[in-house]
């Protein structure tokens, strides 16, 4: 109970001490941007205090654990002072002069301003502070040497702060600055090259994210944001949903946690510093065969059109369109696949608090199935994309770490009358026959 105390009245001292360096205004704004910069997503794991550390970033290169941002001294950032936390941002160098990791986002939070660095610093030293030591560097040799990154930084680091565009709109200046700096998109949608640094010449134009494909960003009317207006931007930020689509995994929790609580100016200067950037190219496309299209027709009429209807455009904002959909016309099939195979659920958000969700189905198609699926989905109502392999699909089958993907969830039905994936029959013919030596029968006989 004395120690309780003795720690209680230290967190207390901590925090007047910082009450006299910062005002209500500058603490309050720290706030809004630590929700800005998503930061409560990658340094808090499941089930522990916010912001204390320790949850596991995947990279190409190992896992790393996020740092406790809480100002406990020995294991948080008690011992940062604002000049060593804006160098942290803008060099990625911690107070003991080591080299941080870019999993930590300090090539995009150079954007910062100083007066938002260190209104953030004097938000995050008001957090009751949390002991929790963590082994953050599980990287591989040789990897794990940090004097590394030096290197790493001369070729990617650019270390000059936002500076305004003269000859654009203040809403356009502020939206660039949220993108570029704080919210780090580029982290995600922007493709890597083998030493984890932004290909150039393809910022926002979409990249691999673990086993998701993070989307085209750019003005691209079929694998962009060409086709949504600005309040449909500014609605899916803030409520993670629009006649488009619906924000899933981590672009769900980028949305429940950040963008949801943003104002909508922010959101709309979001918007519209996206809808200037030009549009990417359209790569050459490998459409599938007709045999392909055929079969997941076929299973597409079984599987998906309960929810998705025949004609590929869903439920308005319950159940996402496919038809003109750029998550299904991506270059990369991952997220597809992801979707078909493990399924997906809707993060909430506070204005739309409902959860709708689709099922796994990897239990019950297998490889080729899946991907002539896939490839219906992309190729279908106006979509073109690549085809998609077995070979693909079973890589992500793999990369999710499942056999058969979540039988546990569901047995496969025991009854083959009713309809199922293991056909080939016309999409006009009698369901009910699928799986069975009548499969193919029209309907009415």
């Amino acid at each position: 109970m004395k120690r309780a105390i003795v720690a209680l009245s230290a967190w207390s001292a901590l925090v007047a001490t910082s009450a006299i360096a910062a005002s209500p205004d500058q603490i309050e704004r720290g706030r809004y941007l630590a929700a800005a910069g998503d930061c409560k997503a990658c340094h808090t794991p499941f089930g522990a205090a916010p912001f204390s550390g320790g949850r596991p970033l995947q990279t190409p290169f190992g896992t790393l654990l996020s740092a406790n941002l809480t100002p406990d001294r020995d294991t948080g950032i008690g011992r940062y002072t604002p000049d060593t936390f804006y160098r942290a941002l803008h060099e990625g160098v911690d107070p003991e002069g080591r080299h941080l990791y870019p999993a930590f986002p300090y090539n995009y939070y150079t954007r910062l301003s100083r007066e938002d660095s260190d209104a953030l610093f004097a938000w995050l030293r008001t957090l009751p502070p949390v002991r929790h030591p963590v082994d953050r560097n599980r990287l591989p040799f040789p990897f794990n040497i940090r004097s590394l990154m030096a290197v790493w930084n001369a070729l990617y680091l650019d270390d000059r702060p936002f500076a305004p565009d003269a000859s654009k709109s203040a809403q356009w200046n502020r939206g660039a600055y949220l993108v570029q700096g704080l919210g780090h998109c580029e982290a995600c949608h922007t493709d890597k090259d083998m030493l984890g640094g932004n290909r150039k010449g393809q910022a926002l134009q979409g990249g691999r994210f673990g086993a998701w494909f993070a989307p085209d960003l750019t003005p691209n009317r079929r694998t962009g944001l060409g086709a949504w207006k600005a309040e449909e931007v500014v609605e899916f930020l803030r409520e993670g949903r629009n006649v488009h689509s619906g924000a899933t995994a981590e672009m769900g929790e980028v949305v429940q946690v950040s963008t949801s609580s943003l104002t909508d100016a922010d959101l709309a200067a979001i918007a519209t510093y996206l809808a200037s950037l030009p549009p990417s190219p359209d790569a050459a496309i490998t459409r599938p065969d007709a045999a392909q299209m055929k079969q997941g027709e076929a299973i597409w009429q079984d599987q998906c059109a309960g929810c998705h209807r025949q004609d590929g455009r869903g439920a308005a904002k319950i159940f996402p369109p496919v038809a003109g959909s750029a998550i299904a016309q991506q270059r990369d099939p991952a997220t597809v696949l992801r979707y078909v195979i493990a399924g997906a659920r809707r993060a909430p958000t506070p204005r739309s608090p409902t959860m709708p969700a689709m099922p796994a189905f990897g239990w019950k198609l297998d490889d080729a199935q899946v991907a002539a699926v896939a490839s219906y989905a992309r190729n279908s109502w106006g979509n073109a994309a690549d085809a998609v392999t077995a070979a693909q699909a079973a890589e992500m089958r793999r990369t999710l770490g499942a056999s058969a993907v979540a039988r546990a969830a569901s047995a496969p039905p025991a009854d083959l009358h009713h309809p199922g994936p293991a056909t080939l029959a016309p999409a006009d013919t009698d369901s009910r026959d699928n799986g069975t030596p009548d499969a193919g029968r029209a309907h009415g006989r």
